[in-house]
């Protein structure tokens, strides 16, 4: 297998949705988002527990613009089509370009839940990442997404999309809300 990157779209569309490399002049738009959407992220996102003010989320935008072009990790925001409104946020995370291999991760801003739209970008990545007629496709070999076993809006999405289920990892990690309370984790893939 190659290691070498491939040319990675800095925007990936649906019918509904624009998906973007992030920049920092995005901050007040996903800062906005992600504060008023804590009570819905905050069981499941350790993220959420602590989040950043405006001048720390534009540095985070500013380290996630470095860490897409280094190809790192590809977070995408997530628009409405016309790019005027901040859906969430989305884009495949613990990359191994030997293989190579990402994972999908995706919340939704609470305005925006109930849509379908973390459904809608999932397929979208996933299409980009496994299917080499996709334009532009990543050619990954393999794709998960993974999940706290008690989300279940969560863990439909993979199932919805075809993915199998790997695994359940017993008390894999603590809970993202309860330091104290251990979770189990839900293993999904895909294969090319």
């Amino acid at each position: 297998m190659s290691s070498a990157l491939p040319a990675i779209p800095r925007e990936v569309r649906t019918s509904r949705l624009l998906l973007r490399a992030p920049r920092s002049e995005d901050a007040q738009s996903v800062h906005a988002a992600v504060h008023a959407s804590l009570p819905e992220l905050r069981p499941w996102m350790v993220w959420a527990q602590d989040p950043l003010d405006l001048p720390g989320t534009a540095e985070n935008l500013t380290r996630a613009a470095e860490a897409f072009t280094a190809g790192e990790n590809l977070r995408y925001l997530v628009w409405n089509a016309a790019g005027t409104k901040l859906v969430g946020s989305s884009g495949y995370h613990a990359l191994d370009w030997r293989v190579p291999k990402g994972e999908i991760g995706y919340w939704i801003a609470t305005a925006h839940a109930g849509q379908g739209y973390a459904t809608e970008v999932a397929r979208a990545l996933t299409e980009l990442a496994l299917w080499p007629q996709v334009e532009g496709g990543l050619g990954f070999r393999r794709l998960e997404i993974r999940c706290d076993a008690r989300n279940d809006r969560s863990a439909r999405i993979p199932a919805r999309l075809g993915y199998t289920l790997d695994a359940v990892l017993k008390n894999d990690d603590v809970a993202a809300d309860d330091p104290m309370q251990l979770r189990d984790t839900l293993i999904f893939s895909m294969t090319r």
